[in-house]
């Protein structure tokens, strides 16, 4: 292990004491502010430590098993090469571990998310198909027990949406579903088309971390909220109270709406959800290109001109173009079952990390 990094761990460990230490104070509980930051960062060092300890004792047993080998007595030396092959080995893993955990973390992983998901190119088969990727990501989210939310929704006549805005909530959704932004390509042929012609559609889906009042600050003077006759369905006070809210940041243009809730008063907080989180994925996008990161993928800005995935149906084929990752399962991806395509993923983020 190199010097910097030992130096590093140690650091962790003497920092982690001082939490504990400060965790058992009886005046901790009056500044529930700064209770909630030292725990979240006893969060993020405890598996470091714990790691590094283990590192530690591995260490240890190795010169242990050194001096065995060593030994006089053939057995012995022999059981004590054969158990320091076996230490390395496990020593060499536990390096790894630990060099991951001490790479930059993202901020927003542990956070909520929005998704946005249009229809693109293609006319109705690209709404039917941002309909498929709606279904992919909410079965995804059910396996790894997250909730889903409505936000807003365009039904498409022919099937899917031409838009559709969905909240996801559980643990660490933005670190596994980050990488998803982007234009999605499907091959296959449509459901639409008759002759049995294989076409290309698009859509594109944008994943945006769920922002708060303290991560962006929006002027009420800046917005303009229009109501209006919700659509489809919602019971009796469908288009007859102006439940639906529409919100516009007039300095930036953005506009997000929401129809889902009986109550104007329900819409608009959505909304506000909606709205700060579009804006935030922007500031971050732009900040981004300011630090001019070149590890973040390639990727994962937002940008729905960057064609980041082929579904490819014929072959059964999922292309990451980003990666160059390809697999022959799409029936079950389309089914929700991500996890090869975001393990490999989240892998190339961090050995680019490792080469930064």
């Amino acid at each position: 292990m190199e010097e910097s990094m030992r130096q590093r761990l140690i650091v962790a460990t003497k920092r982690l004491k001082e939490i504990d230490e400060e965790l058992i104070s009886p005046d901790i509980m009056k500044d529930i502010a700064h209770f909630r930051e030292i725990s979240k960062e006893r969060a993020d060092l405890d598996p470091q430590v714990e790691a590094f300890n283990r590192y530690l004792k591995n260490e240890e047993d190795i010169l242990g098993a050194q001096e065995m080998a060593r030994d006089d007595d053939p057995d012995l030396s022999e059981m004590g090469k054969e158990e320091i092959k076996r230490l390395e080995a496990e020593q060499a893993t536990l390096e790894n571990d630990l060099r991951e955990m001490l790479l930059p973390k993202d901020p927003n992983d542990g956070k909520n998310i929005i998704v946005e998901i249009r229809g693109a190119v293609g006319g109705d088969e690209a709404n039917i198909f941002a309909g498929d990727l709606f279904r992919m990501y909410t079965r995804y989210a059910e396996t790894q027990g997250w909730k889903i939310q409505m936000l807003d929704e365009n039904p498409s006549e022919a099937g899917g949406f031409a838009t559709v805005s969905f909240k996801i909530s559980g643990k660490n959704v933005y670190s596994k579903l980050k990488f998803e932004s982007g234009a999605h390509r499907v091959q296959r042929v449509p459901k639409t088309e008759a002759s049995g012609r294989i076409h290309t559609s698009t859509a594109t889906v944008l994943v945006m971390p769920e922002a708060e009042e303290i991560d962006i600050e929006i002027n009420p003077n800046d917005l303009q909220v229009d109501t209006y006759h919700s659509q489809g369905a919602g019971g009796q006070n469908v288009n007859k109270t102006e439940s639906a809210v529409r919100i516009t940041h007039i300095p930036t243009g953005t506009v997000v709406a929401c129809q889902t809730e009986k109550s104007q008063i329900q819409n608009r907080e959505i909304a506000m959800q909606m709205l700060r989180a579009k804006m935030y994925s922007n500031m971050l996008a732009k900040q981004q290109e300011e630090i001019g990161n070149e590890r973040r993928l390639k990727v994962g800005t937002g940008e729905r001109s960057e064609k980041i995935r082929t579904y490819n149906y014929p072959q059964n084929r999922v292309t990451d173009h980003r990666i160059g990752f390809t697999i022959q399962k799409l029936d079950r991806v389309i089914e929700g079952d991500l996890n090869e395509i975001i393990d490999a993923l989240i892998h190339y983020d961090q050995s680019m990390k490792m080469v930064g």
